[in-house]
């Protein structure tokens, strides 16, 4: 019988994260330094972490914060930058429709990195799969906060150079499709996503190509699915 929580469900959870956590700990210090670096403490990477939680966006948002962007700069911005959101969450949308009152915040957590934990729906055996969903999307969540409050103390107290940190959110990004790349034997999606981004480019330019990439990205995969949808009929 499965139970809403046990200690089991946490440890699986905890094992599933820990690529994760090696990459959000590290990621969080390089935001925390960077904020520091601008004047920010711990109570902004705390804040900006708990709150805000977009990794590539909180790199982004210690620009806007440090030149004082107008709030429809920063909407625009955002909009831009978080747009892959919108896109790839719809996949997620059967898998957290029975979730009752861990949804709102399984939506909150859903990054580019808890989407590819979770995105195969697959859940151990005997546990609850909700509980499960949850506390993968709340561990990282919390290994975000460590790093940056982490990197945040050490840029107040140590002098660091921080240029070139803001890439190493763009490393994450190819980490994390390196290893979908190769745990998954179908790499449609994958070919797609890098060919939509590439003719995305060449077509808008690297200022205005994401959300029109992120559009033939979600069009080619919709045929897709329908056509395999069909094929099974």
């Amino acid at each position: 019988m499965r139970t809403r929580f046990t200690r089991r469900t946490l440890d699986l959870a905890f094992i599933k994260t820990v690529p994760v956590m090696a990459g959000y700990i590290v990621l969080g210090i390089g935001f925390g330094i960077l904020l520091a670096g601008k004047g920010y403490g711990p109570v902004w990477a705390f804040l900006m972490s708990a709150l805000i939680y977009a990794g590539s966006m909180q790199y982004v948002g210690v620009g806007l914060i440090a030149v004082s962007a107008s709030l429809l700069s920063t909407f625009l911005t955002t909009l831009i930058v978080n747009a892959r959101h919108l896109f790839y969450s719809i996949s997620m949308i059967d898998l957290y429709s029975d979730a009752g009152r861990k949804k709102p915040y399984m939506i909150f957590a859903l990054t580019d990195e808890t989407y590819s934990l979770l995105c195969d729906g697959q859940t151990p055996e005997d546990t609850d799969p909700q509980t499960y969903r949850f506390l993968v999307s709340l561990l990282n969540h919390l290994y975000w906060i460590l790093g940056s409050l982490m990197g945040s103390i050490l840029g107040n107290v140590l002098p660091f150079d921080t240029t070139g940190i803001d890439f190493s959110m763009t490393a994450l990004f190819v980490a994390t499709f390196v290893e979908q790349w190769t745990t998954r034997r179908d790499h449609l999606s994958a070919l797609t996503g890098v060919g939509a981004s590439l003719l995305a480019l060449l077509l808008f330019g690297p200022d205005r190509f994401l959300i029109p990439a992120m559009l033939m990205i979600t069009f080619v995969l919709l045929i897709l699915n329908r056509v395999r949808e069909r094929r099974k009929m």
